[in-house]
């Protein structure tokens, strides 16, 4: 079980603003014999809940943009908020790409994507990441 929720922690880290990669603790761990559909459960959770994470901060983060430390210009947010707008939530189901991911789950926050559909995207679009990772795993060790 430790293997699990360290894969866990590691997939929930890694989605969110900091950085860190959990697909190679999943590929070491599936290597190892471990069950690759909990594998797959635990990492698609985990990088979903860090997901959920960002969206929260997007969605509260715009009260302290008054504030002289927020890091963001407002012609940042809005050229960000326009480029989500052009493409919807749909851009969601990218939500596994390094670096622009993380971006997307914290825009989406700001923009008040509905979070049951934002959790459904993110997590098709995780999920599908993992099993692509782990089949590929399974290809090589054959």
């Amino acid at each position: 079980m430790d293997n699990y929720l360290g894969l866990f922690i590691s997939a929930l880290l890694s989605a969110t603003l900091l950085p860190g990669s959990s697909e190679v603790l999943m590929v070491s761990l599936a290597a190892s014999g471990l069950d690759e559909t909990r594998l797959w459960v635990w990492a698609t959770l985990g990088n979903t809940l860090g997901a959920i994470i960002n969206w929260i901060l997007g969605a509260y983060f715009l009260h302290f943009q008054d504030r002289r430390w927020f890091p963001f210009q407002s012609t940042q947010l809005k050229k960000s908020q326009r480029w989500f707008q052009s493409y919807g939530q749909w851009s969601l189901l990218l939500a596994w790409v390094p670096i622009i991911g993380d971006a997307l789950t914290f825009i989406a926050g700001i923009m008040r994507v509905q979070l049951p559909i934002f959790i459904i995207l993110v997590m098709i679009g995780k999920g599908l990441r993992y099993a692509i990772i782990l089949n590929f795993v399974d290809w090589i060790i054959s």
